[in-house]
């Protein structure tokens, strides 16, 4: 490399500390000690391989960056500020109200794909969008500027098998290895051999080097977009705070802003204004998409035994048909959750994550960022192992569509471990959620087409067991719809029901009509959000409301109708499950749990 580049390159990672420590100063608050270990690595990166339009972001050509060590935040908006698109000004808005630099990056910024910030999250992230450059067939490389710290974390790991072993040759991870943690230093300190020998292991192609070095780096980065047929991982050794002695790779000082800003920019050279040119992707390339035709969803006829994760696998492979930008992820469990149907039809388009979900997930954000329309299904239970991923899929707005099978105590001799009860309560809670309870293979189907155009993140619980089907094929169920399926003028209560609790609910409310006593039945299928004016008129009407639901009480079904009618006053009881399950068959679980038809019987006599 030229002198002049190196020197060039070495003003620039100069102004990326500075602007850093500013950043931090003006804040009072953030990580500018982490940003300056990483600087040299991300100026080499932007002035010399990185291909980017920033005037024009959903470029589909872009490469793209993510900083899976989000709280290195002040170094990506310098990076922001010497690419021109961001101002000084704004810069010093750091982690102030309503600035869009926040204390970790989010799509608030049209530069940035994901939230970060959440430790071991931006590499598997990173590997669904190398999965759908390669789907899509697109040159476009992605490069994850990771910390050492999080790479205890076992979803680092889980992406590190998935990209090794289906070869990712677009997807290079840059480990700022400055050794330093939050509380001190880290597992292998400057050991960069240790992770490197962790990386082959999982089928990567390894660089060490010199994180400070401007000509290592550039070398490092030329190899690594050789590199075919496996992914890299650069182990760039640094100093946390380098530059300014008072920080420099010195414990206590993560996390806050230099005590003496003023003097730690003259000790680098004081403010600087070099600007770099990204590099425009070469050319305007449009991504290859698969063919769509007319949706034609399977249809079951009324009185027919079909368990509705059935449904949502022959839906699936229909909605695969009609739009060629849907695509299935599946935990290793595709026998099971009928996600098989979707994978026989369309093999290029459905990815077989095995038992990992937290790379599950983050392979539909990462797919999402590129405009597929991504379904991970997994049982309902194993969603908790990927919560975090979850949440903060909806910190990024991220819209992907979640499918839980094997819900609730109705799958039966399986037992505890394997019955996901507290689901829907998880899902509810998150920022611009959808969750979806359907009781039959018609309105699973319908289900299913709709999650296609809904934002954010959407879930559908299906059942194991086979249940009767009860609406005609062909109706449509709007998201924050309900079906009321009995009503009369002398209803003396009204149960709210979901999923398979619906067929109890009917068989409780025939047996209360025989008795003398008159019930209403509302199918709440959208549990969020909830159809709150039916709600409302059974509370004003009724007065006694019992909700019924296969799942903890705590945060269900049960909650979001409390939530909906609670300043009306009506009586709400909630029958959910409070006992810890065992092996039992699935009518023996419900009886036992207190959720059967008999249970409803019992408790709407008990109310009136």
């Amino acid at each position: 490399m030229a002198e002049h580049d190196l020197q060039f390159l070495a003003e620039l990672a100069a102004q990326l500390r500075v602007d850093s420590v500013r950043a931090a100063a003006a804040a009072g608050s953030g990580h500018p000690t982490s940003s300056m270990s990483a600087a040299d690595l991300m100026a080499v990166l932007f002035a010399r391989h990185l291909r980017y339009d920033f005037d024009q972001p959903d470029n589909p050509a872009n490469d793209h960056v993510i900083l899976s060590k989000g709280h290195a935040s002040p170094l990506l908006y310098s990076l922001y500020k010497a690419a021109g698109v961001i101002g000084d000004e704004e810069l010093l808005t750091f982690r102030r109200r309503g600035s869009r630099l926040e204390g970790h990056p989010t799509p608030r910024l049209p530069w940035v794909d994901v939230a970060t910030g959440s430790l071991g999250q931006g590499l598997p992230v990173g590997v669904g969008v190398a999965m759908a450059g390669r789907l899509e067939r697109m040159p476009y490389r992605v490069w994850v500027l990771c910390g050492d710290s999080e790479l205890a974390e076992g979803s680092i790991w889980e992406a590190a098998e998935h990209a090794g072993g289906e070869g990712l040759a677009n997807l290079t991870a840059i480990v700022d290895v400055n050794r330093l943690g939050q509380r001190g230093p880290t597992r292998h300190g400057w050991d960069t051999g240790a992770y490197a020998r962790r990386f082959s292991a999982f089928g990567w192609h390894t660089i060490e080097i010199d994180g400070h070095d401007p000509g290592e780096i550039d070398f490092a980065l030329q190899d690594a977009c050789k590199t075919r047929r496996r992914p890299t991982a650069i182990l760039a050794k640094t100093r946390k705070g380098e530059g300014v002695l008072e920080v420099e790779n010195r414990e206590g000082a993560h996390g806050k802003p230099l005590k003496d800003a003023d003097k730690a920019v003259d000790e680098l050279g004081g403010p600087r204004d070099v600007r770099v040119t990204v590099r425009r992707p070469d050319a305007a390339a449009e991504p290859y998409r698969f063919g769509s035709g007319p949706l034609e969803p399977p249809a079951y006829e009324v009185g027919e035994q079909v368990a509705t994760r059935t449904a949502y696998g022959e839906a699936l492979a229909a909605l695969g048909a009609a739009r060629g930008d849907v695509v299935a992820l599946d935990g290793e469990v595709a026998d099971s959750t009928r996600t098989e149907a979707f994978a026989q039809r369309f093999p290029e388009r459905f990815f077989e994550m095995y038992i990992a979900e937290q790379q599950l997930v983050a392979a539909a954000v990462g797919m999402q960022i590129r405009g597929w329309i991504p379904y991970a299904a997994t049982f309902a239970a194993f969603l908790t192992r990927a919560h975090d991923f979850i949440r903060m899929a909806g910190v990024s707005r991220a819209s992907i569509r979640l499918i839980g099978s094997h819900a609730g105590v109705s799958i039966g001799e399986d037992g505890p471990s394997q019955m996901g009860l507290e689901d829907l309560a998880m899902m509810r809670a998150l920022y611009g959620s959808t969750v979806l309870y359907p009781c039959d293979a018609n309105q699973t189907a319908s289900l299913i087409a709709e999650m296609a155009g809904v934002e954010g993140v959407s879930y559908l619980r299906t059942t194991r067991g086979s249940t009767p089907v009860i609406y005609p094929p062909g109706e449509r169920f709007p998201v924050g719809g309900s079906r009321v399926l009995r009503q009369s003028s002398g209803d003396r209560a009204t149960i709210v029901a979901a999923g398979v609790t619906v067929h109890e609910a009917l068989a409780a409310a025939g047996e209360l009509e025989t008795a003398g006593v008159p019930v209403g039945v509302i199918d709440l299928y959208s549990v969020k959000p909830v159809d709150s004016a039916v709600l409302v008129e059974a509370a004003t009407t009724t007065g006694n409301l019992i909700t019924v639901e296969d799942h903890r009480l705590e945060g269900g079904l049960g909650d979001a109708v409390l939530d909906a009618v609670s300043e009306l006053g009506p009586r709400v009881v909630k029958l959910a499950v409070t006992g810890l399950p065992g092996s039992a068959k699935p009518e023996e679980q419900l009886a036992d749990a207190g959720i059967d038809r008999r249970a409803i019987v019992e408790a709407v006599k008990r109310v009136l």
